[in-house]
């Protein structure tokens, strides 16, 4: 009797063993006819050279407007004027709040909603001292031949640039959109969650005027390389599909104040290094979104034969992925809204007790997630109940959009045509964009940057040497220009 138990056990995870390697073989990824890329004429090298003369206009945004030198903007915008003359010529053109700039490509069918391609013209500041680190100056704009040196580079003047490439090569070759196509240039994306935001005006402004828009692209993720020897080589492209919000809030306790010579057991810093103990310990629950599910589903087809005998059940693993997950940062980040404890004060001597003591508290919260529910959270897990909580700088999440709409489907398509081996999926874009401002006229909001970039030049966005491959500048005026003709073509 045993014996035959034990055969049937045997048999049994034979026979489970044998249906999971089928299925593992047929988890592959959909097959799809994209159909053949369509050949697009790029004016390689004048994308190049305009780039180079962007970036060498430091049109740098600050918070206080004050400090913004003004002027740059308008040379900037005199540069777009004489670099792009047809564009010039037959796109009307508009300055909306201090320097943002709406162009409006009139289609031949009125009835026919527009769409809209975003890009922003000012960059972050370099810092400080940090000039001379630089292997080539921060605004020369240097082309070494191998990459295009300077603040902007990547964030986001090539972009900006691949776009203004592809409408001026249309108007060169006759092309005539059906539909209206919006350029939309905000000037201080680069202010985080500002008030007066110029893409916000631009929204307005349209909004006022009864527009509704069809689609809007954004600057987002790079199409990045993802290789692991033996298990995969292939590139993804993710497109962003919303943002997490974002809040700075302070948080502050109120202590006796007095000399430090007689101090109390915990002064009031002491009393805050427990608030903030608590916000550490305490984070926000993890989850596992459709849009990561799909990510995860789309990767692990992708994988090689041995690796698909675990990606195809990834599904029962949920729970334990989400626990390797929240030990990994750049992966707890997709799951969760975020605490990031950042910048402190007490009192404004060494010798003084501090009477107030406040500690500022970067949060990214997800969609789904307000900031009413961020500061309930902070007050439930907080043990201290005599603590003050102000949000100082806000600005909520996005919706999400779908993944089977025209312009999803477009942005995907044109992906596989340049590279069959690419990895699409949406994805959660961890900054923020300006592409949020337009959800009151827009349903289909997307986050797409058509550049083959490495983590390495990724991690330079922001920081010393930032810098983007001369190739890029060809791959990107090539997408934009396909990107018009499928959603504003025939």
């Amino acid at each position: 009797m045993k014996k035959n138990v034990k055969r049937a056990i045997l048999g049994t995870a034979g026979a489970l063993a044998a249906a999971n390697c089928v299925k593992a073989a047929l988890y592959k990824p959909e097959k799809v006819d994209y159909g053949e890329p369509q050949t697009e004429s790029v004016n390689e090298e004048r994308a190049i050279s305009h780039l180079s003369e962007a970036i060498s206009i430091p049109t740098v945004s600050n918070p206080d407007k004050s400090l913004v030198d003004w002027s740059q903007f308008e040379r900037f915008h005199d540069f777009l004027d004489r670099a792009y003359p047809l564009i010039a010529e037959k796109l009307e053109k508009e300055k909306v709040s201090e320097a943002s700039l709406i162009y409006r490509w009139k289609g031949k069918n009125p009835e026919l909603l527009p769409i809209a391609l975003l890009s922003h013209q000012d960059v972050v500041p370099v810092s400080e001292g940090t000039e001379q680190d630089w292997v080539h100056p921060p605004f020369s704009g240097f082309n070494d031949g191998e990459y295009i040196w300077g603040r902007g580079a990547l964030d986001m003047k090539n972009h900006l640039i691949c776009v203004m490439e592809a409408v001026e090569t249309l108007l060169e070759e006759g092309f005539e959109p059906e539909c209206d196509v919006y350029l939309l240039f905000g000037h201080d994306e680069e202010v985080v969650a500002s008030e007066y935001a110029g893409a916000k005006s631009i929204m307005e402004t349209l909004r006022d005027r009864g527009i509704r828009l069809d689609s809007v692209l954004d600057e987002g993720g790079a199409i990045l390389p993802v290789k692991v020897k033996g298990i995969i080589d292939k590139k993804l492209a993710g497109i962003g599909i919303a943002e997490k919000g974002y809040a700075d809030i302070q948080v502050s306790v109120n202590h006796k104040g007095g000399h430090s010579s007689q101090p109390p057991k915990h002064t009031g810093l002491g009393i805050l290094a427990d608030v903030i103990k608590d916000l550490e310990k305490n984070q926000f629950d993890s989850k596992m979104e459709p849009f990561l599910s799909d990510l995860f589903d789309r990767v692990g087809r992708n994988v090689s034969y041995p690796a698909r005998l675990l990606t195809c059940n990834l599904k029962y693993f949920k729970p334990l992925l989400l626990e390797i997950m929240k030990d990994i940062p750049p992966a707890a980040c997709m799951t969760r809204t975020t605490t990031a404890v950042t910048m402190a004060q007490g009192s404004p001597a060494a010798n003084v007790l501090p009477q107030v003591s406040s500690v500022i508290v970067n949060f990214r919260h997800m969609p789904g997630t307000t900031i009413d529910d961020v500061v309930r959270h902070i007050k439930n897990v907080v043990r201290n109940k005599d603590i003050e909580v102000k949000v100082l700088k806000s600005k909520e999440p996005s919706k999400f959009s779908p993944t089977d709409s025209r312009s999803y489907k477009v942005i995907e398509k044109l992906c596989m045509q340049s590279n069959p081996d690419s990895i699409v999926a949406p994805y959660l874009v961890m900054g923020g964009t300006d592409a949020c401002f337009y959800e009151p006229i827009c349903d289909n909001i997307y986050r797409f940057a058509p550049f083959i970039v490495n983590t390495e030049l990724l991690l330079c966005t922001h920081a010393t040497n930032e810098r983007v491959p001369v190739t890029a500048m060809k791959e990107g005026v090539h997408f934009f220009k396909a990107y018009i003709r499928e959603l504003a073509g025939n």
